[in-house]
Formats: structure tokens, sequence, C-alpha cells
């Protein structure tokens, strides 16, 4: 890795940022795009009814036990290495998913797939923090960075209605293969090769074991509660060991942290009141955001009678809203700070949120009942990711980057299954034993009035636990650039320089 001869960031190729883009597309893409061509998978493989889920489940249930290792990795064997691996095995295992001639094929590709992404996506949050200084240059690759996630699991419904209804489904795994042949080609020289290092620091083989296990069998006790309801044996059983093997895994971060051994977690992470702030704000906002992605996709299909690329074309204007909202976020995170525009966009989102509640009916219309929640939901999710990843990463060391990425992907995956696991049960609820259009209308705006609390309560944790507004140039403290050039910086030389 060549540095700066400033002593600012490393130097960086032109490829670096399109790269890093198309991982977190990809990322998000794959968590969407398979949904909607769901039952022609189903009737051509010969699923069973109840293991046709598992299709998704599989891809949520790798991913999100394996980010927290993800990241850690990439801090400790190398960057470039950890998203080349990455690449490797999410293209390969999107090619045998192409070509699966059993459920139990695709449902390990899928598995597969989810450990690959898991490696790629806090790399690309990392690589950001490193490359590109404070200040204008980092927020606009933030805001990319967000806007291309947001856009991925928009893309991937409307990608996955048009490549289901003409190419078939199979195009849906398969598409994944050229993309990530082109992003492995162009990693070769936009991303910086790995710097060597004297000393090779060990992996917290415990933790790691601990933390995936653990996020693994909650996000497992949550995706199952469809099936099996909360207050099933299953599901009381599944999450209660979640409980304990998480508890076990923060004991023992905490030793590790104490003997200075190479925590997975370092938990004094949590101690910085931005990083707080974004893991919370990012649990809430993905609970409410993929839920909304789901009950949208369900209401334009099962009760405007839409077809899958249809639907699929109805979620452009998400996609339009997001990127307005980046650009917006993009321009004022200088002035206003990464509080104030979180705050704002959650605000904004739960506003959009509660209109689809209030908006969506039986008789309803495109225009009536769609477009204009789906424009202000957007543009206040899209403002979010800017300040969110600032947050997330702010004050944190070169050497910490993946871990504090791991950590945030994390926060936004669990956020995810947790959220849709809560509001698939308060839809159904309100839905009741009626499954007529009304009936489902009045569940899904159940379902989104919910998720407009959820953002309102995004929008208070940051406002309360973010801390007082930094100074636009004072994202990197002496401390932070020591760190970047791969230094340990003394605490108290540290202090005194920012005092």
């Amino acid at each position: 890795m060549t540095h700066s001869p400033t002593g600012g960031p490393p130097s960086r190729g032109p490829l670096l940022l399109p790269v890093l883009l198309t991982v977190q597309f990809l990322v998000s893409l794959d968590m969407s795009v398979v949904n909607i061509a769901l039952p022609d998978m189903g009737a051509d493989l010969g699923f069973a009814p109840e293991s046709l889920t598992w299709v998704v489940n599989a891809y949520a249930l790798a991913f999100g036990g394996l980010l927290m290792l993800g990241g850690k990795l990439a801090d400790l064997v190398g960057r470039r290495r950890t998203l080349v691996a990455g690449f490797v095995v999410f293209g390969a295992a999107s090619l045998v998913g192409g070509l699966a001639q059993s459920p139990g094929q695709l449902i390990a590709a899928r598995a597969v797939q989810g450990a690959g992404a898991a490696a790629l996506a806090p790399v690309a949050l990392a690589l950001i923090t490193v490359h590109y200084a404070a200040g204008p240059a980092r927020a606009r690759a933030l805001g990319l960075w967000g806007a291309s996630g947001a856009l991925g699991g928009a893309v991937g419904i409307m990608a996955g209605g048009l490549l289901t209804d003409w190419v078939g489904w199979r195009s849906v795994m398969l598409i994944n293969v050229p993309v990530v042949l082109v992003a492995l080609a162009a990693s070769r020289s936009g991303i910086p090769a790995d710097r060597r290092t004297a000393t090779a620091a060990r992996l917290d083989v415990a933790g790691a074991l601990l933390v995936t296990a653990g996020t693994s069998v909650l996000v497992l006790g949550l995706v199952r509660t469809e099936t099996h309801g909360w207050g099933s044996a299953a599901t009381v059983g599944t999450l209660a060991a979640a409980a304990v093997l998480l508890v076990a895994f923060c004991a023992v971060e905490r030793r590790g942290e104490r003997r200075d051994c190479g925590p997975l977690l370092r938990l004094g992470l949590l101690a910085h009141r931005p990083v707080l702030s974004a893991n919370v704000f990012a649990l809430l906002m993905s609970s409410g955001q993929f839920a909304a992605f789901y009950f949208t996709s369900l209401y334009l299909q099962d009760v405007m009678a839409y077809g899958p690329t249809r639907a699929g074309a109805a979620f452009l204007p998400f996609c339009a809203g997001v990127v307005v909202g980046t650009v917006v976020a993009t321009r004022t995170v200088g002035r206003v700070g990464a509080r104030a525009l979180l705050v704002a966009g959650g605000l904004l989102g739960a506003a959009g949120f509660a209109w689809f509640a209030l908006a969506v009916e039986a008789g309803g219309t495109f225009v009536g009942s769609v477009l204009g929640p789906s424009l202000v939901a957007s543009v206040g999710i899209g403002m979010c990711f800017v300040p969110l990843g600032t947050a997330a990463t702010s004050g944190v060391a070169a050497g910490e980057t993946g871990m504090a990425s791991g950590l945030l992907n994390t926060s936004r995956q669990l956020g995810g299954s947790i959220g849709l696991a809560v509001l698939v049960t308060v839809a159904s609820s309100a839905t009741g034993a009626d499954g007529g259009p009304g009936a489902l209308a009045e569940g899904y705006a159940a379902a989104f009035g919910v998720a407009a609390v959820l953002l309102v309560g995004a929008a208070v944790g940051a406002g309360v636990l973010h801390g007082g507004r930094a100074r636009p140039a004072e994202t990197a403290t002496s401390e932070e650039t020591s760190k970047n050039l791969g230094e340990r910086v003394d605490p108290a030389v540290s202090r005194s320089t920012q005092g």
C-alpha cells in the first residue's frame, strides 16, 4: 500500500471507488433479487413449500453470521486479499447456484454466496475510510457507497422481475458472474496492494466462533418465526441460545481487550458515541427499510395485481429518491454535521412510511398509494448514508476500520432480519384469517406504521446518543492521521495534541 508523502491518506487509483461501489451494489442486490424469482425456482427444482424460504434465509444466515469475522480478516490478512477472496467465493457460488439441479444445491450455493458477501461488505467501507481524506472527498465517496447499497436492494427487485420474466430464474444467479469477473480484473490495478507487516497478528478464534454462532443462531430464530411463531419452544429456545452465545462473546472480547490480545471486536469502540449512535441508527433504520421493500413488493403484486416486471419498475422512484437524498447529504454534511442529517433523514423516512400506512388500500393506485410515499421515504433514507458511514468510522484507527465496518454491517443485517420477522408478525395479525385484498392491505398498512415508529426511534437515538456536533474540519485528528500510517499513538500524546 502506497502512502501519501504528506502524511495523508494512502494514494489511490481511479478504479478504487468503482470496485467498492460494485461490492456494495452486489451484496445488496443479492439480498433482494431472488425474491420475485422464488415461485419459478420452486416449480422448476421441486421445492417443498416450507423449504422455499431457505433460498433467502441461507444467504441471510451466512452473511449475518460471518460479517464480524470478515471485517477482522480484512484487518489481519489485508483488505485486497480479503476482497479478492470474497469475489472468488461469491462468483463461484453464483455460478453453482445458476446451474443447480436440486433444492439442496441451490440452498448451499446461496449460503456460500452469503459467506463471500460477508468478506466483501466490510472491506468497502474500510477502504473508503482509509483512502479518502476526511471532508468533501470522503463525504462524496460515502454518499455513493450508501446509495449503491440502497439502489442494489431496489434494483434487485426490479431486475429480478425482468430477468425472471424474460430469461428465466437461473439468470438472477448467473448475472453475477460477469460482474464479478470484471470487478476482479479491476481490483488488480484499482485496489492498492496490502502492506507487509513485520509481525502477524493472531485471529481471535474463540471470539470468531462465538459471534458467528451467536449471530447465525439469532438470525435463524428470527427468520423461522413466520412458521414456528414467537411463543413456540423452537423460537424461544433458539433466541435464548443466541443470547447466551453473544453474552459469552462479549465476555471473551472484554478479556482479550484487557490482555491486549487483538479481540475480534474491541468493545471500547462502542464507548465512542458517534460509533454507538451509528450502529443503533443502522439497526433501527434497517428494521424498517428492509421490511418496507418486502411489503411494497407484496402490495404491488398481491393487492394491485402487478406482474413481476411491472412491480420491479414501480421501484424506480425509490431509486431516484435515494440519489436525491444522497446528493443533499453529500453537499450539507460539512455544514450541518452528521447528527443533524441522521435526525432529519430518519424523520423524513418515517414520514414516508407513515404515508404508506395511510395510503395502501385495496383500491389503491400507483400514483395515490405508492409514488408519493416512495419518494419521501427514499429521500430521507438517502440522506442517512453519508453521516452513517462517517459516524461509524469516526476516530477509528486504520487497523480497526474492518472491525468497525463489520460491526456496522452486522447491525444493518441484524436490523433487517429483526424488523422483517417482527413486521411479518404484525401484518399477519392485522390481516387475520381473511386473505382478500382488503385484509392484506390492512396488514401491510399496520406493518408500514410500525416501520415509521422504528425510523422515529432511529432519529431520536441519533439525537441523544451522537453527542455534540463536531466541527466540519475536525474529522481527522492527529491521532487518526498517525493511525492511518499504521502507527500506534500514545493516548497521552494524542490527548495533548487534541487539547
